[in-house]
């Protein structure tokens, strides 16, 4: 192999003259320039040398894909040899038409099912206690397990994996679990996440959905983990999240830090109540927001995954090497999408996604152009799904594993994330972990800061935003996507089935079933979550569920700090 030509030796320069000459010349040119640094305060140099990254020249300086710390990946392949899941967020008005659209998508290349619920399940209700124009505006309106079935019709969820946008107490899976059972179904051989199952970053910033007590949702996902364990051992129960806290206004690196404590803190709920670090830690994921900081995005991933692999070994006690591989689902950030100009988010979502992808993902999810708007359309949701296609077939970034690694200015930058992201976990440690850092409002504080300094650098200029503080046109509203909403008279036919379905059932089964769940909740050692997945085949809804262990364990209040 030919030795690269050095030129500032054959010009006859040697590389630290050539260094200062460059560098004379460039202050020379821009004398009074304006310092840069990144969104979690990193300054940036205009140009990146051998001298910015000090394993430059060592044997093996990143290791391989696969092996720890796992900085280029956590699989030999990686996308070479299996392609990122591809997973569009989905939901629409009925059962019936969020089946529609998905069988629709997975025609279109979608490759596995992620279910987004209407806001009022979200939030615990039933369609019966909500304003009926409200209902599937922006989810799928799914209160028992009739409604799980009809939405999945078609689907084999023994072959596709599932993604259940479901908060604790998880309803969602138990309806999607008892649906299986009726068709036959094995739960051994069903794969998926409970995508939101982390309820210290809803406690943090998802407030409209936060169901239970603090401590009542820690207990709840601790049975939520162990029942997976032994019923449902191939699904994910546990989704370590990061998108919230950086959609309210963490930094990147923030967003890292905080995720990491959340998963430290919940492994460490689990080897407290008797489970073996390697018996858990290889079904835990994580989710994470990627913004348009592309470098740092990069940075933050590949920081991040080597951090938990060391966390995972050397701090959590893990020899299983499945236990220290970083699992992430990336989706890229709806608080970078604007109204104005929407189709700009296209170009937007796009340079999301390479991020997400050269940071080595294992699932994405794009967010469609009009999704600034209201519920993505089918027409967005298709460019969507295009746009990973495109990524993948025809611009050929699987082609290389970890194609930006070596660059001096992405390894420079991964090893300043590093120690930022670690001197942040420090800082929770010192607070007690993440529990207590979160229940003082430690962690909420330093978000709202970080959101506000940001929000600054818009209102002043300092960052633009194509079409909301620059570049700036005069737009046609009615030229803009059109918003798409559940046709009323299907929704009310959906409230009367549901009203029906409600009125046949025995009282007497009812009754049993929801006092089941006070005793399991009253009984520190029965499993909450199992009782949940007896209250959906017993027929309860997702409001009688969650406001019985509403009233049991608390009614979710989350602190606000200003």
């Amino acid at each position: 192999m030919n030795k690269p030509l050095d030129h500032s030796v054959a010009e006859g320069l040697d590389p630290t003259s050539a260094h200062t000459a460059w560098e004379a010349e460039y202050r020379e040119s821009l004398p009074t320039e304006r310092p840069i640094e990144n969104v979690s305060g990193i300054p940036i140099q205009p140009l990146y040398t051998p001298h910015d990254w000090p394993q430059y020249g060592a044997d093996d300086p990143l290791g391989y894909p696969g092996q720890p710390d796992y900085t280029r990946g956590i699989y030999a392949t990686m996308h070479r040899g299996r392609t990122w899941t591809q997973r569009q967020l989905v939901g629409l008005g009925t059962p019936a038409d969020y089946n529609a659209r998905l069988l629709g998508l997975i025609d279109h290349g979608a490759t596995a099912v992620s279910l987004i619920p209407c806001n009022s399940v979200y939030r615990g209700y039933d369609m019966s206690s909500v304003d009926a124009e409200l209902l599937g505006t922006c989810g799928v309106v799914i209160n028992n397990t009739e409604h799980m079935q009809r939405s999945l019709q078609g689907v084999d969820v023994g072959e596709v994996s599932c993604a259940m946008n479901d908060p604790s107490p998880f309803t969602l899976l138990a309806f999607m679990l008892i649906a299986a059972e009726r068709q036959g179904t094995d739960w051994k051989c069903i794969t998926g996440t409970s995508n939101q199952s982390d309820y210290l970053s809803h406690f943090v910033a998802n407030h409209m959905f936060y169901r239970l007590s603090l401590a009542g949702s820690r207990r709840v996902l601790l049975d939520h983990i162990a029942w997976c364990k032994q019923h449902v051992p191939r699904w994910n129960p546990m989704s370590v999240v990061g998108q919230h806290m950086q959609q309210a206004g963490a930094t990147p690196a923030e967003a890292m830090a905080f995720t990491l404590c959340t998963a430290i803190q919940n492994a460490e709920d689990c080897i407290a109540r008797g489970m073996a670090p390697d018996d858990f830690l290889p079904r835990f994921t994580f989710f994470f927001d990627i913004s348009l900081n592309f470098f740092e995005e990069v940075a933050k991933f590949r920081a991040g995954r080597r951090i938990w692999s060391r966390i995972a070994r050397e701090r959590l006690g893990a020899k299983d090497p499945r236990s220290a591989r970083f699992k992430f689902h990336g989706q890229t950030s709806g608080v970078d999408l604007t109204r104005q100009q929407p189709l700009n988010n296209i170009a937007r979502v796009t340079v999301q996604a390479m991020a997400g992808i050269f940071g080595g993902l294992q699932s994405l999810h794009t967010d469609a152009f009009d999704e600034a708007l209201a519920t993505p359309s089918e027409f967005g949701a298709r460019i969507a799904v295009a746009t990973q296609n495109i990524l993948r077939e025809e611009a050929h970034l699987t082609d290389v594993i970890d194609p930006l690694g070596g660059s001096f200015y992405v390894e420079a930058l991964t090893d300043q994330m590093e120690e930022k992201i670690l001197s942040l976990i420090a800082l929770v440690d010192e607070a007690g972990g993440m529990f207590k850092a979160v229940e003082s409002g430690l962690v909420q504080r330093m978000i709202g800061a970080s959101a506000q300094r940001f929000q600054r650098r818009i209102e002043s200029g300092e960052q633009v935003v194509v079409g909301v503080n620059a570049y700036q046109v005069d737009e046609d509203a009615s030229a803009r996507p059109f918003i798409e909403r559940p046709e009323p008279a299907v929704m009310q036919r959906h409230q009367d089935d549901f009203a029906a379905w409600k009125a046949a059932r025995s009282t007497a089964e009812v009754d049993k079933a929801l006092d089941h769940l006070s005793r399991t909740a009253d009984d520190p050692k029965g499993n909450l979550f199992g009782a949940v997945v007896d209250g959906a085949r017993a027929g309860l809804t997702h409001e009688e569920i969650c406001a019985r262990l509403r009233r049991d364990l608390g009614f979710g209040q989350p602190l606000i700090v200003v």
